[in-house]
Order: C-alpha cells, then structure tokens, then sequence
C-alpha cells in the first residue's frame, strides 16, 4: 500500500491523538515489517517539527521484548513517540521508562495497513466517553466477574491497582495508549475459575467459528491451558522468566464501537466495542509486578460482565 494511502489515518494518530506541536521532538520507532506505516507517520510527522526522527530495528521474537537500547534511549528523549512495530513494545521497561520521562507515546504492536485505514477511521472524542461510561461502572467494584455462553466463568480482584483508559486522547505528558485505542483495562491482584476464548488469540489469530481455547486461573496464575499452541509460547518465556510466564495480567473491555468485526489482529479486535480480553504474562507496564516476554491477549466475542453482581452496561454501535 502506497505511503499517501495512509496519509489520512497517519494524520488523525499525529495530529488528534498525540497533538503534535511544532516546538516538540517526534521519534516513529519501527522494525522491518512495519516501514510503509512508519513512513506515513514520519512524513506527516516531519511536515509539523523538523526535530522528527524515524529509527528502524529487526523484528523481535516475541510481544514484550525489550527493544535495543539505542531505541530505548532515543524514545526516553523524544517528546512524542509513535511506535507501529511487529511485536509489541506496549509492556516494555523501555516503554514506561520513556513516559516516566514525560514521553507521550502510542504504540501500534503487529499493525497492518488495513488495521491502520479501519482503525484509526474513528471519532476518538466519542470512544473517550465511551471510557469513561465503563470506567463508572467498574472502578469502585472489589469483584468483577465475567461469563460468557461459551464457558467462560471468572471472578477478578482489582485489589489497590487502578483502573485504566486507552482513549487513544495522548495530550498529556506521560501519557500512553495504544493506537487503535479503545479499551478499560486493569491488572487484577488475582483472579480465579475459567475462561474460553472464542475471537482471537495468539498465535492462531482470528479463530474459527466452533474453534475455542480454554484455560484455567488460580489464585491469579494459569494452571492448565487445553491448546497447543499457546500452551507452546507460555511455556518458552517459562524458560527465561519462571512461574511469571503464568500469571494472569489483565482484564480489558473493548469501547471502540467504530470495530464492528474481527479481523484477526489482537491489536484492533480487542478494541472491539462490548467485547472483552483476558491476558497472560507482563503486567509491570499496566500496574501490576511481573514482567515477562510475553503478554498474550485472548478475546471473548459474548461476554457478561458483572460489577460487584451487578451487570453492567457494554458498549455497544447501537449505544
């Protein structure tokens, strides 16, 4: 896809989301994969501070792997910092260093140029609200507990770690978000019973209809998991992390209503208005304690959420 193809929706993540100012430094970090995003993003970038930098680096091997420490460096010195890459720097050391540093940064883990185009065509004022209509409704709750038809059956205990927006709004200092945005999320202190994904998941992507992947939670880590697959790149990062590998990370749940469909990628599917996510592995860049090479995200297309038993309103095209 051609670089002006993406002008539009590079425009809106430049200019809307991160507010770019002319007296600011931008740094558009990519690997080999992603260029012709990246490009997009530095061109629209570079026509608004001539202190834009784009810095390309081989593809990691898995979501949550630190980038190289000159990208490290130059992202905790960059005042806007955009990062369309194959794997996702989003639960980084790097990452919360740099807004630590006061960088505003949006990262887009395992982008595609039709994911950009579908995206990024969204009113983010309106996904704001839709934030923080959820984040009413869950934030003061001491359990929530998700069902689905599909099996699922999981209470979460958010503890002292807060709730959090991805707005896709990135104004302030420090600020964070993923791009597409669209979720509330927090790492619960624990978690227990069962949860059955049935939209997408690593390393499979979009499933089939009739295709699920169950696993089970106790006391806030993953005891069993029934497919291969992931059951395959939880148990890699276990050789480098340990029990880690297995802690529950997060609960999220989808307010980008412009999402009507699946597409197979984690990175918008699980923005998908109403829906919910179910991560495992890294939570130190989201609230929690454990970082590890891995942060894997599974998506429940029908879930029911309850706040202290209490059901609460999703976001949905029709709301």
């Amino acid at each position: 896809m051609s670089n002006a193809s993406l002008h539009a929706p590079a425009k809106t993540a430049v200019e809307q989301c991160l507010n770019l100012d002319p007296d600011e430094s931008c740094a558009i970090v990519t690997d080999d994969e992603r260029k012709a995003i990246a490009e997009a993003l530095y061109t629209v970038g570079s026509d608004i501070t001539d202190d834009t930098v784009m810095l390309r680096y081989p593809p990691g091997n898995q979501h949550g792997e630190e980038p190289p420490e000159p990208v490290a460096a130059a992202i905790r010195n960059a005042d806007v910092v955009l990062a369309p890459t194959t794997k996702s720097l989003s639960h980084t050391t790097a990452r919360v260093e740099a807004c630590e540093s006061g960088a505003r940064m949006a990262t887009l883990p395992g982008i595609t140029d039709g994911v950009f185009l579908m995206g990024m065509d969204a009113d983010y004022d309106q996904i704001r609200q839709a934030c923080a209509d959820v984040l009413a409704q869950v934030e003061d709750a001491e359990e929530i507990r998700v069902t689905s038809p599909q099996g699922t059956d999981i209470t979460f205990v958010p503890g002292i770690r807060g709730w959090r927006e991805d707005t896709g709004i990135v104004h302030e200092p420090g600020d964070f978000s993923n791009l597409p945005a669209g979720e509330v999320f927090v790492s619960p202190e624990t978690a227990d019973g069962r949860v059955v994904v049935d939209g997408t998941m690593m390393p499979h992507g979009q499933l089939e209809d009739g295709h699920t992947i169950e696993f089970s939670v106790e006391d806030g880590t993953v005891t069993s998991i029934d497919d291969d697959g992931l059951r395959g790149e939880v148990e890699e990062a276990a050789e480098a992390v340990g029990d880690d590998a297995y802690n529950l990370a997060e609960l999220g749940i989808g307010t980008n209503i412009a999402v009507t469909d699946l597409v197979g990628s984690v990175l918008l599917d699980e923005k998908a208005g109403g829906t919910v996510h179910v991560a495992i592995g890294d939570d130190h860049g989201i609230g929690g304690t454990v970082e590890a090479p891995i942060h894997l995200d599974g998506i429940l297309t029908e879930p029911t959420v309850y706040a202290d038993d209490e059901e609460i309103t999703l976001p949905s095209a029709d709301s």
